[in-house]
């Protein structure tokens, strides 16, 4: 068996834009485009070729009034109130929860279809939380809320590897611990990494810690997000109950440790799970290699599983270390690694704005 396999079939792209679109490319607003989630989602719009007819970057008082460079030519960074969202299509939100939650209903009651990288709405039950590649039957119709959600980074890659998981073996339970990149906490977050690391290998006393709790250089910090009063944080709060949506399971026992490392970008993830039906490895390994947009790592020594900093395909979801549990063939475990900027935020994100102007009849591309 080849040691890395990978299925790309299913890789969404600009060309695959509906019959209404071609009419008029659609028109974008991306709020938070300064941002390490917002430039990520602009790389993509040319790597995947997507067509746009008007591009809105819109930032805080503090960015607005830069330019930022896009196919050719210098776009300029606007406040949130320059912007007229009645003609915007699709507005990306990546812009921090608060500001979701001031401005995003008000963009999606000017008209546009709002989908919100931040958690402001994500357990809102008139706001579906979508990863294509599970559950994008629920965008059959217009969310009642004009927003769809965005799951939490590590959420998204955890959840695409369940669902096949869950519709041959039926998954009981998931005992999660995630090993979480700098990038997690944004450009700033990358920043004070290289900051503290660059004191401690010059013998500096004066610790950076910056975002995160303790200093993150040479350390393993295990809090991510306030501390709640169960002894959860909300990290791991949000990873189950985000995933029990996603797989439209709420009774399924879930239970996370988030631990922030130091890497500057790409998360990873040990993954427990059980289920009701035994299984065979080898029928494991063979489900993941036919979920979409999978790297499936299936050899001896290192190409038995990816890691953050070496991962072949920043685009795709890479599985290894998969198991089945001698004693009890009903569970397993798995390892997961994925660009956190990208599958775990803008590319999602826009797979599902692909998604909704192929196929949603909703949608309408109209007339200029």
């Amino acid at each position: 068996m080849s040691a890395l396999t990978h299925n790309a079939s299913r890789v969404p792209s600009g060309s695959r834009i509906g019959e209404p679109w071609r009419t008029r490319a659609p028109n974008l607003a991306v709020i938070g485009a300064t941002g390490a989630v917002g430039t990520t989602l602009l790389s993509l719009f040319d790597e995947l070729a997507v067509p746009i007819g008007h591009l809105d970057l819109v930032a805080s008082e503090r960015s607005a009034g830069r330019t930022l460079p896009f196919r050719g030519r210098e776009h300029p960074v606007r406040r949130f109130e320059d912007v007229d969202f009645s003609q915007v299509d699709i507005a990306f939100f990546s812009a921090g929860t608060e500001r979701s939650r001031t401005w995003a209903r008000e963009v999606a009651e000017r008209g546009a279809l709002v989908i919100d990288n931040t958690n402001a709405h994500r357990m809102d039950p008139d706001t579906p939380l979508i990863v294509p590649q599970v559950n994008a039957d629920l965008l059959a119709l217009r969310p009642a809320s004009g927003i769809i959600a965005n799951p939490n980074c590590s959420t998204i890659s955890i959840a695409r590897l369940m669902a096949p998981l869950e519709r041959h073996f039926r998954v009981t339970k998931l005992v999660i611990s995630t090993y979480q990149a700098a990038s997690g906490a944004g450009l700033k977050g990358q920043e004070d990494l290289r900051c503290d690391a660059r004191g401690v290998l010059a013998g500096e006393d004066d610790v950076h810690a910056g975002r995160f709790a303790v200093p993150l250089a040479f350390n393993v910090v295990p809090s991510i997000d306030i501390l709640l009063d169960s002894g959860f944080t909300l990290e791991e709060q949000k990873m189950a109950q985000e995933t029990q949506k996603i797989l439209r399971r709420s009774e399924l026992q879930v239970s996370t440790t988030a631990v922030r490392v130091p890497v500057l970008n790409g998360h990873a993830a040990a993954v427990y799970f059980e289920c009701e039906r035994p299984m065979e490895r080898a029928r494991l390994v063979a489900l993941l290699q036919d979920a979409p947009e999978v790297i499936v790592y299936d050899g001896l020594g290192p190409a038995s599983y990816p890691t953050p900093r070496f991962l072949s395909d920043a685009n795709r979801v890479h599985v290894g270390r998969i198991r089945v549990e001698t004693a009890q063939p009903t569970a397993g475990w798995l390892w997961v690694c994925a660009d956190n900027l990208r599958i775990g935020a803008a590319l999602n994100a826009l797979q599902i704005a692909i998604h909704v102007l192929a196929n949603a009849t909703w949608m309408d591309g109209g007339t200029e």
